[in-house]
């Protein structure tokens, strides 16, 4: 993707390109919203349980069990 073109996608999700790069590369996490707004815009390229893998269910658990969704994580336990 061009650079003017991630600047018009990061506006689109209400963020900027610089915070969607942290996103991308790990060093912040993905709100819910911006999850939603990067979901839609991508038109599902990028989907919110791919941003986030451990807590999506918790967040839109409409989503379980749709095509493509991956299982619910396992809890972690200690012992």
């Amino acid at each position: 993707m061009a650079a003017d073109a991630r600047d018009e996608f990061a506006k689109k999700c209400e963020t900027t390109r610089g915070h969607l790069q942290n996103v991308m590369y790990g060093l912040k996490s993905c709100a819910t919203d911006l999850a939603v707004h990067i979901d839609r815009e991508s038109n599902g390229a990028v989907r919110r349980w791919e941003l986030r893998p451990d807590d999506w269910h918790k967040h839109w658990p409409e989503l379980i069990g749709i095509k493509d969704a991956p299982t619910i994580p396992s809890p972690v336990t200690t012992a």
